[in-house]
């Protein structure tokens, strides 16, 4: 009887490793698919948000926010390369590009010589977005596609955003476009070149090309009626650049943070920050479903040297005091979130963010 198992236990043995090597095979199938899968990454900046300005919504929010949420926190140094206190021209050059700058200078090294941007970077592998509170050639967003020493010249980068074609940008400057100097309409541009041109968010086909202009200038505070913009936009750019065989990069900003706190208005800093990180939801909700999709959620710098010098957690109020109009050179935290999110723990300049990029890209 032992004679006649054996070979019935060799069959058996010889079906069970045929089907723990399948097993094993379709595993390592699924772990070279997710290692090729597309990255994407969302970079929600707030403009002139610093801690004191997270802990203050905070506090007003019943001590929640979406931010908060994330385990993975890093600081970045946000001096520029002329002086001690950055404007956001020379701190988001330095993120977008990875070169310490002059102030007010935009994608240029200090002596004015044009350096890469991540996006320009990328290129090949990524789609791209760029949603701001503020205008579309404000210095936040032009940052990643503008090459300028003077980040005013208006008119000039405009012209830079339509020749980089953007697959996806939102925000206020129509009037850079279509009311120019030079007598040229640059939306008839964006048109040639396959955009929806839009006023609102209302309609808009996602699987098509997006350029939304919400102001003729700048865009209205949240409290004047703005209304959700910035997370409903974001959630468009989510829609138009999810993609299986290219990742994405999106930058949103928060814009008026930093005019809140050049004005030294404290509610109106809140609503702004409030708004913001009903942004920072989104995206943390993208990149839970997506499980290729890292978010980083910074400021490019502190404004108004906003303090809290009281405040009640139970009534949910709080009293802070300004010590400036301008900028600060205070350190900014860094929350991250998803895809290799522990590239930005720890403590570096604002030009890492560059080198980081494109590790995260593997360029």
């Amino acid at each position: 009887m032992r004679f006649k198992i054996i070979p019935y236990f060799c069959l058996f043995l010889i079906l069970t490793i045929g089907c723990h090597k399948k097993e094993n095979d379709v595993k390592i199938e699924h772990i070279k698919k997710e290692l090729n899968k597309p990255k994407n990454l969302i970079l929600l900046i707030g403009d002139g948000m610093a801690l004191t300005q997270i802990t203050a919504a905070r506090t007003l929010n019943g001590g929640n926010l979406n931010m908060l949420k994330c385990k993975t926190v890093g600081i970045q140094s946000t001096h520029c390369a002329d002086k001690y206190v950055t404007d956001s021209g020379a701190a988001t050059t330095a993120i977008a590009c990875g070169r310490k700058t002059n102030y007010y200078s935009l994608g240029v090294d200090p002596d004015g010589n044009p350096v890469q941007n991540i996006i320009e970077r990328a290129a090949d592998k990524i789609y791209t977005g760029l949603i701001t509170t503020s205008s579309i050639v404000h210095s936040t967003p032009a940052a990643f596609y503008a090459h300028q020493a003077d980040r005013f010249q208006y008119e000039a980068i405009a012209v830079e955003l339509v020749n980089h074609e953007v697959d996806f940008f939102a925000g206020g400057g129509k009037m850079f476009f279509d009311q120019r100097s030079d007598g040229t309409n640059l939306l008839d541009s964006l048109t040639a070149k396959g955009y929806e041109v839009n006023e609102n968010l209302e309609g808009i086909d996602p699987s098509k090309k997006n350029a939304v202009f919400i102001a003729n200038g700048y865009p209205l505070k949240y409290n004047e009626g703005r209304g959700e913009f910035l997370s409903e936009s974001l959630k468009i750019a989510l829609q138009t650049l999810k993609n299986d065989k290219k990742g994405f990069f999106i930058m949103a900003e928060g814009a008026q943070i930093d005019w809140a706190g050049e004005e030294n208005d404290q509610d109106y800093l809140m609503d702004e920050m409030l708004d913001f990180d009903r942004a920072v939801g989104v995206a943390l909700e993208f990149a839970a479903q997506n499980e290729n999709t890292l978010v980083l959620i910074t400021g490019d710098h502190e404004t108004g040297g906003y303090a809290l010098v009281d405040g009640d957690e139970q009534s949910q109020t709080v009293n802070g005091q300004f010590v400036t109009y301008l900028h600060t050179g205070s350190m900014v935290p860094v929350f991250a979130y998803g895809n290799n999110e522990e590239l930005f723990s720890g403590v570096y300049e604002n030009t890492a963010f560059f080198y980081k990029f494109l590790a995260y890209f593997d360029l």
